[in-house]
């Protein structure tokens, strides 16, 4: 149910076509809410069919165009419910905690070369997180960049919430690491196969 809301929320952020929401998904939302192209392309067909955008008009020639979508009363009217909605939390469903239990009973042959890679993975999105911050919100409460930057305009609302998703990216991606460099400790003294093996 979620990808339609995130090509709402896109849209309403700035009209775009397929292509654009593709592109943005790769840069930006697909940090927390991934889609592959055809995704949501066949998506932007369904929330048109269903009233909630629709095509601009364009000046150019229809051939070759790239159509562009915006946000009717409808995609804002279901957006702003779903919002507003309750929804539990997901339960966590990562195969490496599977592999780690698994590794409980079969030994821990291998394992930690995963871990690392694991681990150097979530070091790498977690600096692009950080330079995500650096760049978009420099100077915003509880950045480095708060107690050197000159006066910067008052962030707005849609500003405070975009960073808080991404600094709850950050804490996630901090989690990650904490815990696979602890797993990297327990798996070096643990013994590599079943029984002592």
């Amino acid at each position: 149910m979620s990808l339609p809301h995130a090509i709402l929320t896109a849209l309403l952020e700035r009209p775009s076509s397929g292509l654009e929401l593709a592109r943005r998904f790769d840069r930006s939302i697909g940090y927390f809410w991934s889609a592959t192209h055809q995704q949501i392309y066949r998506e932007l067909g369904r929330l048109e069919r269903s009233g909630c955008i629709r095509a601009l008009a364009s000046e150019r020639p229809a051939r070759g165009r790239k159509k562009e979508y915006e946000v009717l009363p409808a995609g804002r009217a279901e957006l702003t419910g779903w919002v507003s909605g309750r929804e539990d939390p997901k339960p966590v469903r990562d195969p490496l905690l599977l592999r780690m239990r698994a590794a409980a009973v079969v030994g821990t042959d291998g394992l930690p070369d995963e871990l690392r890679r694991h681990l150097a993975l979530h070091e790498r999105q977690l600096a692009d997180y950080a330079d995500i911050e650096a760049r978009d919100f420099s100077g915003a409460p509880g950045t480095a960049a708060e107690t050197t930057a000159e006066k910067t305009p008052e962030p707005t609302e849609a500003d405070r919430l975009r960073h808080l998703v991404l600094r709850a990216g950050m804490d996630l991606e901090r989690l990650w690491v904490d815990w696979l460099t602890e797993a990297l400790r327990e798996t070096s003294a643990a013994p590599a196969g079943p029984d002592g093996a």
